[in-house]
């Protein structure tokens, strides 16, 4: 088979083009098509890459895969949906063409190994996990019971700690599953960000005896499946189950409201995973975040013989 990319600015040409194949498997789409309805509301130039392609096959004309590199920080990652391995292949050599300064992946697990082992196959480096993630979707809740607290909306009054925390969510995931925090990670996850999110509702406090201890938020749907987080607990305030419960009120909202309910975990934090399993999450796919590392200094790929 062959393959060709056709690649994009404009989201909402992007969404006419690929969103049959995103309404397939809406969940394992939700971060694709909640970028785009967001792009598409605002198409605001941005000042970094913002981009979106479709693998598709020249026999049939269908799309069987999709990419799109949009996230606001550095290295500028590329996401990428499933598609056929020789789709990935093909992916991969197009963007050692058009997108040369592409290294790093987010996404489902093969097509990112596949096409950034095309890139490091090129470059004569390896590629190197920097993150295993997993898909989750609850379609009932089991809340959890004992709970000390309840939860309410956050306001504008909260925006100085709902900032705080939001800018401490990913570095704070890094140390709790081991790793040490990366430079620059999370500062996307500004005032603005926080801003956004409690002037549309999409962000909740817990409260324990008027001390607001956890903080969970959603993004609307995006083709029926509304994507919980972040959640954030403060170390002294880990243990107590604001998370579970939180998450389980959000996650009973989303459903009652008629919209598909789903979240990505850490592999390697347990807690997260063990707390979303307890009240109703279930796998549905294995992510990963890869790099392609170079070719250590003074080594030579071999010629021919």
């Amino acid at each position: 088979m062959a393959y060709r990319v056709e690649r994009t600015t404009d989201p909402a040409a992007f969404l006419t083009l690929a969103e049959d194949y995103l309404a397939g498997e809406p969940v394992l789409s939700t971060v694709v098509s909640t970028t785009l309805a967001r792009a598409v509301a605002d198409p605001s130039p941005v000042d970094h890459p913002r981009w979106w392609a479709a693998l598709i096959d020249k026999a049939t004309a269908e799309v069987v895969g999709v990419a799109m590199r949009t996230a606001p920080f550095r290295p500028y990652p590329l996401y990428l949906l499933p598609m056929p391995t020789a789709a990935a292949e093909a992916f991969g050599s197009w963007l050692l063409e058009h997108e040369p300064d592409v290294a790093h992946a987010n996404g489902v697990r093969a097509s990112v190994e596949t096409v950034l082992g095309v890139l490091a196959d090129d470059r004569g480096g390896s590629t190197r996990v920097l993150e295993h993630d997993r898909l989750w979707e609850a379609t009932s809740v089991l809340p959890p019971t004992g709970v000390r607290g309840g939860a309410r909306a956050a306001t504008l009054d909260d925006l100085d700690l709902v900032t705080a925390w939001c800018l401490d969510f990913m570095p704070a995931a890094d140390r709790q599953a081991g790793r040490p925090p990366r430079e620059g990670e999370g500062e996307h996850l500004d005032r603005e960000y926080a801003r956004g999110k409690i002037e549309r509702g999409l962000m909740w406090l817990w409260e324990d005896k008027g001390e607001v201890v956890h903080l969970t938020g959603w993004n609307p749907p995006a083709l029926g499946v509304a994507r919980v987080g972040p959640v954030y607990t403060p170390v002294e305030h880990r243990g107590h189950g604001y998370a579970a419960a939180l998450v389980a009120q959000v996650t009973e909202r989303i459903l009652s409201d008629g919209a598909r309910a789903c979240l990505f975990t850490d592999v390697d934090n347990p807690v997260s995973n063990g707390v979303y399993e307890r009240i109703g999450y279930r796998p549905v796919a294995e992510m990963v975040r890869m790099e392609v590392a170079p070719q250590p200094t003074g080594v030579t790929t071999p010629g021919p013989a």
